[in-house]
């Protein structure tokens, strides 16, 4: 099944573009990337300068989908464990 707006949640985040658009961290605005790993509470964000890891609970993401489409997510939404968010329905 094709990643969409509608269905990212339940999908894989490793390998997609993202950026962070809000946190309660100043630091970490703007941080823009590739996701390389996830964490239940984190994100670890590849760039240009290294890594780094950003909080799920406190931030706000926008992903980028392999088809061009862009989506925001509130990172309270990715909390828990990624291969049970996957399996997660609706």
């Amino acid at each position: 099944m094709p990643i969409t707006k509608q269905n990212v949640l339940r999908h894989e985040l490793i390998g997609l573009e993202v950026k962070v658009t809000n946190s309660s961290d100043p630091t970490l605005l703007g941080t823009h990337g590739t996701v390389i790993d996830e964490t239940r509470h984190i994100l670890v964000i590849e760039q240009a300068g290294g890594t780094k890891t950003v909080p799920k609970a406190s931030s706000k993401f926008r992903f980028t989908l392999p088809s061009g489409e862009e989506v925001e997510v509130d990172g309270e939404k990715l909390v828990g464990r990624p291969d049970e968010r996957v399996k997660r329905r609706g």
